[in-house]
């Protein structure tokens, strides 16, 4: 027994070994090894291929590299600046019911992607499931549906998931239909809710379920692109100064740039809506401040600190609203400048 357990000892020590040898690579075993081939590589010839057969598509480029904007490249030297902070609202899962202009919907902080397939187990689970759904334009219309508490009408309700303002968030809209027992199929839907008290009911009902989800990793590929594009976007164009284009209303624009103007580093001095004008001072979060000896001794006085260093414009052009920066003169600024106020702008946008 002895020999016996000294002999499987053996050939386990034996076995390790060859499994350290063939972990540190097969050089030892006489193979070269080849991981590092690729830093010798040398460009190749551009393959000629015939004229006749250039139309297929299989010998194209796999990985063509775009063209560049040689009129956003910054020639000077300049200083990299601090990272911008994230979004308050980046990292907690977020789910509330936000009102403007009697309207009201449910934000949440994840993109649309994520929110689709729950949203539609939400209802599942509810007991109204859906009758018609459309993940391209984001529509989702229920059936017809009874309540306890109404003996006469049959309801329904229609779901309009779109992109949210802030980066990666969506907005859920909701819309109450009613109708006399048996006349369901002569009814239209129309623009606002029958019932304010049904549309809200839902939409908080919608709201709780969502927030008491805890995994979101489910993703929809079919809604990938649902409601369209961003209704925001920063426009860095090489023949106009860099701006905010919003696809809102002017109110709701305004609402949000003002939220945004005293978040992130920005201190609102003063505003005036009629002329769509924000008078902020701006200060990268983080950055060097004046200590406590330097406040009390230093040279500048309150006059100084509340002196305005940037306007923020607000302009409705065509079908979209434009928000643009420019310095305490209405001056262009430094399309550096310009994009880092504009992007600091943008995180907190809500």
């Amino acid at each position: 027994m002895i020999k016996r357990a000294f002999s499987e000892q053996k050939i386990f020590q034996i076995i390790i070994v060859f499994v350290l040898v063939l972990l540190n690579g097969c050089g030892w075993l006489g193979l070269r090894d080849k991981s590092n081939d690729y830093l010798l590589s040398e460009e190749m010839l551009v393959t000629q291929i015939p004229g006749e057969i250039k139309h297929i598509k299989s010998l194209e480029q796999l990985y063509p590299i775009p063209n560049i904007d040689r009129a956003n490249q910054i020639s000077e030297s300049f200083e990299v600046p601090r990272p911008l902070p994230a979004s308050e609202n980046t990292f907690d899962q977020l789910v509330k019911i936000q009102s403007f202009d009697e309207s009201r919907w449910i934000l949440i902080n994840i993109p649309p992607r994520e929110l689709w397939p729950r949203l539609r187990n939400v209802l599942s689970r509810s007991g109204v499931p859906a009758e018609t759904v459309d993940g391209y334009k984001g529509k989702i219309e229920t059936v017809w549906v009874t309540f306890k508490s109404d003996d006469e009408k049959s309801h329904r309700f229609k779901f309009d998931v779109s992109p949210g303002v802030q980066f990666d968030s969506t907005e859920i809209r909701v819309v109450h239909n009613q109708s006399d027992r048996g006349q369901e199929n002569s009814t239209e839907w129309s623009d606002r809710s029958d019932s304010d008290q049904r549309e809200l009911d839902m939409l908080t009902l919608i709201a709780n379920d969502l927030a008491a989800l805890q995994d979101f990793a489910s993703v929809s590929m079919l809604a990938n692109e649902i409601g369209g594009e961003s209704k925001v976007n920063i426009i860095n164009s090489s023949n106009v100064n860099p701006y905010i284009e919003m696809k809102l209303t002017y109110d709701r624009a305004w609402a949000s740039v003002i939220y945004s103007a005293e978040r992130g580093g920005f201190t609102t001095l003063d505003r005036d809506r009629t002329q769509g004008l924000i008078f902020v001072n701006y200060e990268e979060e983080g950055s060097k401040k004046p200590g406590f000896f330097s406040r009390i001794f230093g040279g500048s006085s309150e006059s100084d600190e509340l002196e305005i260093e940037y306007h923020i414009t607000v302009s409705t052009v065509d079908d979209h609203v434009e928000i643009r920066v420019v310095d305490s003169n209405n001056g262009k600024l430094e399309r550096a400048i310009t994009l880092r106020i504009l992007t600091a702008l943008r995180t907190n946008l809500s």
